[in-house]
């Protein structure tokens, strides 16, 4: 039993820490109104304002002035 818990707890971890694709959130290289992709939260800025950082849940590199349909607004 705890080898087939063990497997279950792994896989879950692992599809929780998968990335949905940039298809898949409608990603795209530029704002939509006024949203961009460096006022989300989901956001990992790159190595300077205007380089491509990466994201929490979109696979890929992403631009500072992109969008996406996951966009949330930094609190």
């Amino acid at each position: 039993v705890l080898p087939a818990l063990a497997g279950a707890i792994l896989s879950e971890t692992t599809a929780a820490q998968a990335k949905g694709s940039q298809a898949q959130f409608k990603y795209q290289s530029k704002p939509n109104n006024g949203h961009k992709c460096s006022q989300c939260t989901f956001y990992i800025p790159g190595k300077s304002a205007t380089a491509n950082g990466t994201c929490k849940i979109v696979d890929g590199s992403i631009s500072p002035n992109g969008w996406c349909t996951a966009f949330s607004a930094k609190h």
